[in-house]
C-alpha cells in the first residue's frame, strides 16, 4: 500500500485528485497540506495544516511514495509580482527539494500547456523553470503534467477564462493531429491520468492534454 501527498487539494484539479484517490485501493493514507484546518472524517485522510511561509518545518511530514503538486495562482489572485513567483516557481521547487530529501520516489507536478522557461509571459515562464528545476533534482521518477484550458466548476467567477473556455470549445473540431493537445480537457480526465500515471510505469516525463486523454480512459 502507498502513501500520497497531496499539495493544492483546494483548487479544481487537487479537489478532483482527492475525491478520484479516495476511492483508490493502491493508498491507505493520504495526506494533504493545507492552509486551514479542514473537517475529515475519512481515516484514509491526514490533514496537515501547513505554513507555506514556513515550509521547513513540516519537512518531516512530507515523507511517502507519490507526490502530488497541484498548486497555482493568478496575477488577480496575486497581483505582487515576487508573492506570484514565489507560488509558481519557488513553492514548487521547495517541496520537490524536501521529497526527493526524504526519499519519496515520484513527484507530480501540474504545470501549463506552452510551458517555457524563456516565455516572454510570466506564467509559462514560472512554469517552464520551475519544470527544468524538478528534472535537476533527479527523482527516481518525475511527471510533468500539462494540460490545456481545464473545463470544470471553479470556485471563484473567471470571466476572461470562461470566455476563452467557449472560443476554445468552438474551435475544437478543428484542432487535429499535433493540434489536439490544445483541445480544452475535463478536470477529472487529468485527475484520473495523474492517478494512472502515479500507478503505471509510463516511459517518459512530460505529458501534454491529448495523452492525458488517453491515460484517463
Amino acid at each position: 500500500m502507498k502513501t500520497a501527498l497531496i499539495f493544492g487539494s483546494s483548487g479544481l484539479i487537487g479537489n478532483n485528485l482527492v475525491k478520484i484517490i479516495l476511492q483508490n485501493n493502491k493508498y491507505d493514507q493520504i495526506k494533504l497540506f493545507v492552509r486551514s484546518e479542514k473537517e475529515n472524517n475519512n481515516p484514509k485522510l491526514e490533514i496537515i495544516k501547513t505554513d507555506f511561509n514556513n515550509l521547513e518545518k513540516h519537512k518531516n511530514s512530507i515523507v511517502g511514495d507519490d507526490c502530488f503538486f497541484c498548486i497555482g495562482t493568478t496575477r488577480k489572485n496575486t497581483p505582487n509580482k515576487n508573492e506570484y513567483i514565489k507560488v509558481e516557481y519557488n513553492l514548487p521547487v521547495a517541496v520537490a527539494k524536501m521529497a526527493k530529501s526524504n526519499s519519496v520516489n515520484h513527484f507530480i507536478y501540474v504545470s501549463s500547456l506552452g510551458s517555457n522557461p524563456n516565455a516572454s509571459g510570466l506564467y509559462l515562464k514560472n512554469k517552464g523553470q520551475a519544470e527544468q528545476q524538478l528534472i535537476n533534482l533527479n527523482f527516481s521518477k518525475l511527471s510533468i503534467i500539462r494540460p490545456s484550458i481545464l473545463l470544470g466548476n471553479r470556485k471563484e467567477n473567471r470571466i476572461g477564462e470562461k470566455i476563452g473556455v467557449f472560443l476554445m470549445q468552438l474551435l475544437s473540431p478543428v484542432f487535429l493531429g499535433k493540434l489536439k493537445k490544445y483541445k480544452p480537457i475535463k478536470v477529472e480526465n487529468v485527475a484520473k491520468a495523474m492517478i494512472n500515471i502515479a500507478q503505471n510505469n509510463y516511459q517518459k516525463t512530460v505529458f501534454e492534454s491529448d495523452r492525458l486523454v488517453e491515460i484517463s480512459k
